[in-house]
């Protein structure tokens, strides 16, 4: 006959090994209490995730969708509206892209 698996001896087993083998194991450091900083160095080990293609295509996908939806109510006011939107955002994220690509060439 086999014996059945003893899972409360194995639980016991585990926490003993853990206490006893936990207090000679040096102490975990204690995590800062610092609000993170955004300083250059931060900057240069940190990896822009997005390509440019994608942002541009997000926001094309954002303003044709609330520009069909003004076009469809034909909200003349609306679609002038967005489409001034659009390009103006177009271009801050065009400077803001050029700005991230001269900090990672750097």
């Amino acid at each position: 006959m086999t014996k059945p698996f003893d899972v409360r001896g194995q639980l016991l087993g585990m926490a003993q090994k853990l206490l006893t083998d936990g207090a000679s194991a040096a102490p975990a450091p204690v995590a800062s209490t610092d609000p993170p900083r955004l300083t250059s160095a931060t900057l240069e080990n940190l990896r822009m995730s997005r390509s440019r293609e994608r942002i541009l295509a997000n926001l094309d996908d954002m303003y044709r969708e609330a520009f069909e939806r003004a076009k469809a109510t034909e909200d003349e006011a609306g679609m002038k509206a967005l489409d001034f939107s659009y390009r103006r955002e177009q271009l801050y994220f065009e400077i803001l892209l050029d700005v991230r690509d001269a900090v990672e060439r750097r």
